[in-house]
């Protein structure tokens, strides 16, 4: 596939089959986000694998009326940026460690994988971070949610480019 059939592929995804994603293919997926472009080579993302005990703390966290969408995917990653404090820096691992999710989602995608990246609430609560160990020095982008596809979500319409392009003279 073409880097323009993958994204084109990719899709959000709500509904999974019941198994989780390897170790193996988490870690090949994984291992592409190091290829993200990021200043400084200072590779800020940090991707916690959630297993059955953490994700019964996070679940708690969550409370009833939400812990029901974290059974959602069989394989959950919450994605977090190392963040420093200087503006300018934090900034751009941010966006780096949102360029490197991309590269997980496609490469999901390459391989038959259903994917979901989502922001929950739950992950932007001090109960919620510190069941899954983050701290302070790290801003979560979201759970990405894995797995094998229950069904085929329709594409959507999007916006074609002149939409959002500004050649400027």
């Amino acid at each position: 596939m073409t880097l323009a059939e993958l994204a084109a592929a990719r899709r959000t995804h709500k509904a999974f089959g019941p198994r989780p994603v390897p170790r193996a293919t988490l870690m090949e997926l994984l291992e592409l986000a190091r290829l993200a472009p990021n200043h400084h080579l200072t590779q800020p993302w940090r991707f916690r694998v959630i297993g059955p005990d953490a994700l019964g703390r996070l679940k708690e966290a969550a409370g009833a009326s939400e812990a029901g969408k974290l059974d959602r995917a069989p394989t959950l990653v919450v994605v977090s940026a190392a963040v420093t404090g200087d503006l300018v820096q934090d900034e751009e691992d941010v966006c780096a460690t949102a360029a490197a999710t991309m590269l997980v989602l496609l490469a999901a995608t390459e391989r038959g994988l259903a994917s979901y990246w989502r922001t929950p609430g739950v992950l932007r609560t001090a109960r919620g971070r510190e069941s899954l160990g983050i701290g302070r020095g790290e801003r979560v982008l979201g759970l990405l949610h894995l797995g094998e596809p229950a069904r085929e979500p329709a594409p959507r319409v999007r916006e074609p480019a002149a939409a959002y392009v500004a050649f400027l003279p």
